[in-house]
Order: structure tokens, then C-alpha cells, then sequence
């Protein structure tokens, strides 16, 4: 058998597979990218148990679990973990210790199904452990620049063509603002977390001392930023991006009615394009109050009778006019407002094309 492993670097830069034996709960909250949840007990099981322990103590609590995990129940989970192991011989295992219940899994696997599997020493505390402190270390250590700039410049898409950039709304599942939310759900503040540490991992190891990050508040939606990131954020260098108002109102189009419509109907089938309007009214509604009664109402009967047009025909240039007028008396007041209040950290400013490039040479001269 391969040893047991505490390679936690090792193992996350070369994403390998992992069996997660924790309870389906535990899973929920915070997990591993490409871990697999196959549990040496259900929530109800480890319930049980928890509760057996606490009355009766650790020895009562294993005997317990053995009845309550036995018989045709073992052998069917047995062979779940063997199927992973077969398909997987280069991973390894792990509970949230890296105590009992993995060490129960490895053993069951090796004297009932014949294979001798490792686990990752310490488990699951210990490996998110190390990637909050890949986090940390790396503010500590490497310079950032922040993207800004007004909503629908395009300021994501300067994100995806740097190779030193860390995407924190691909990470989260949303696209930041209030009309954010996607067709899928956001994972786990947790997960988000774990993402974005293994990400700042794997592009350190490649030898990136410099990260762009796109201009956020502290909440993507429901996942909250590192406060040690979103604290040094408010001071780190900036770099502002501009775009004509025309072409701002076609990648909002883009992004939040074409893109968007696409993902509900992917997902959805028929059903998807009422999942849509449904949100996108949702997102408007969520502004309500800051957009005070008559110009919520008034934007609210242009998309309104925007979704009923794509609906009956499939065209989508009636949005235009909600778009256009939640740019002009929304965002871009506000945006204003904060380019001001942040005037004094702007190094460069610019369109995409200029932007990026920028970013590229101050990246190279930063490594020279």
C-alpha cells in the first residue's frame, strides 16, 4: 500500500482524487474540488452515535456504529469504496480527523475487499487548514491590483485573459452584482474558500507572485470574501477600465438576458425560459427599495414587456431599455461615486485591449 500521506500541497496541485468518508452533512458544508462523499455512516447513523458517545462514552459509541453499519449495509458500502479505489488507485481517503472512521474505511477495505488504500493523515481539519494558510500567505507575501471600473465594461472578461488573475466570481457562481445569480446554485461559502485557495496554490507553484482580482464587494451573492482579502482590497493598486455606454448596454445583453436565458434552458428544458423571467424580475425586485417606487415601477414595465417580446419571439432588444435606464440612474451614479473615492489608487486606466496589456507588463517587471 502507498503510505499515508500529509502531502496535503502534493495532493491539491496535483488534484488528486479523494474519497470524503464524513457524514453527507458534514459534506454539505465544506468539502474538497473533486472530492466524492462515500460516508462510513448516514447523518441519522452519526447522529446516533454522537449521541451514544456523549451517554455512554467512545467504547459504547464504536459498538454502536458496527451494528448500525453491518450485514448487507457494510457490503454495500464496502464495494462503493472499493469501486472508487479501482477507478481511482492514485487518491486516497480521509474523514475529518483523519481518525476513526477513515481508519475503519482503510480497514474494512483492505481485509474485506483485498485493497490496501491510504489516507490523508490529520484529514479534513487539517487539509483546510493549510489552505486557509495558502491564502493568508500569499496576501502576506505577493502583490495584488484590483480591476474597477463601471458595470458592463467587461471587467470579468479581463479577468479570463490573464494568466495571473484569480477569478473570484467564477469561484462563487455569480457574476457580483444584484442581477448576479445563475441558472446553477453558489456552492458553499466553504467550498468557495477551498476554491480559491487551491487556485492561489496551483498558480504560485507556477511561479505567479502578482494577482489581479476584479473589484467586489464583501459578498459575491451568499459567498463572503476572505476578510483578509476583501480588507487589503481597499488598498491595494487599481486599475480602472472603460468602455463606450453602447457597447456596455450589448454585454449586459450578452451576460443577463441572452447567456442567461441559455443557462435556464439548458437546464430546465421547456420550462427553463419561465425560470428566467422569474429571475430577472427577482434581481430587479431585490433593488426595489434603493430605486425608489416610480423608477422601480417604470423599469419594472420594461422588462416586463421586454420578457413577453423574447417570449413571444424569441428578440431580445426591448431589454435594451431597462438595461440603458438602470445604467444611466443606477449604477453608473454610484460607480461615479466610488471611482471618485478611490481616485488616489488608480494607476492606469484604459480600455480592454489596453488594459490587459498593462496588466501583462507590470506582471513581467514585477518578476524581473
Amino acid at each position: 500500500m502507498r503510505d499515508n500521506s500529509a502531502d496535503y500541497r502534493e495532493i491539491f496541485l496535483n488534484d488528486l482524487p479523494m474519497m470524503d468518508a464524513r457524514a453527507p452533512v458534514e459534506f454539505d458544508k465544506g468539502a474538497f474540488p473533486g472530492a466524492v462523499n462515500l460516508p462510513l455512516m448516514t447523518d441519522v447513523e452519526r447522529q446516533r452515535v454522537g449521541t451514544c458517545y456523549k451517554q455512554h462514552g467512545q467504547q459504547a459509541a464504536i459498538e454502536l456504529g458496527h451494528q448500525l453499519v453491518s450485514g448487507a449495509t457494510k457490503a454495500e458500502r464496502i464495494a462503493r469504496w472499493a469501486a472508487f479505489a479501482q477507478a481511482n488507485p492514485q487518491g486516497y481517503l480521509y474523514c475529518f480527523r483523519g481518525g476513526l472512521r477513515s481508519q475503519i474505511v482503510q480497514q474494512w477495505l483492505e481485509s474485506e475487499a483485498g485493497i490496501a488504500y491510504p489516507r490523508v493523515v490529520g484529514g479534513y481539519k487539517a487539509m483546510r487548514t493549510f489552505l486557509l494558510e495558502t491564502t493568508r500567505e500569499a496576501l502576506e507575501r505577493c502583490a495584488f491590483v484590483v480591476v474597477g471600473g463601471l458595470t458592463g465594461t467587461g471587467k470579468t472578461d479581463v479577468i479570463a485573459r490573464l494568466d495571473n488573475s484569480l477569478d473570484l466570481e467564477g469561484h462563487a457562481n455569480h457574476r457580483g452584482s444584484s442581477f448576479g445569480k445563475r441558472a446553477t446554485g453558489q456552492p458553499s461559502n466553504i467550498d468557495f474558500e477551498n476554491r480559491l485557495a487551491v487556485d492561489v496554490l496551483k498558480k504560485r507553484a507556477a511561479g505567479i507572485e502578482q494577482f489581479v482580482v476584479e473589484d467586489e464587494g464583501r459578498m459575491i451573492g451568499r459567498c463572503a470574501l476572505p476578510l483578509e482579502l476583501y480588507q487589503g482590497m481597499q488598498g491595494f493598486p487599481l486599475v480602472w477600465l472603460e468602455d463606450a455606454f453602447d457597447d456596455r448596454v450589448e454585454r449586459i445583453l450578452r451576460d443577463y438576458v441572452v447567456d442567461l436565458c441559455a443557462e435556464f434552458v439548458d437546464l430546465q428544458g421547456e420550462a427553463g425560459f419561465e425560470q428566467y423571467a422569474a429571475r430577472l424580475l427577482e434581481s430587479l425586485g431585490n433593488i426595489h427599495k434603493r430605486l425608489g417606487g416610480e423608477r422601480y415601477q417604470r423599469l419594472l414595465a420594461i422588462m416586463q414587456a421586454a420578457l413577453d417580446e423574447q417570449r413571444r419571439s424569441g428578440a431580445v432588444d426591448l431589454h435594451r431599455g431597462w438595461i440603458e435606464g438602470l445604467l444611466r440612474e443606477y449604477y453608473d451614479p454610484m460607480y461615479a461615486f466610488q471611482r471618485e473615492s478611490k481616485a488616489e489608487r488608480i494607476e492606469f486606466a484604459g480600455k480592454q485591449d489596453e488594459l490587459v496589456d498593462y496588466l501583462r507588463e507590470r506582471a513581467l517587471r514585477s518578476r524581473r
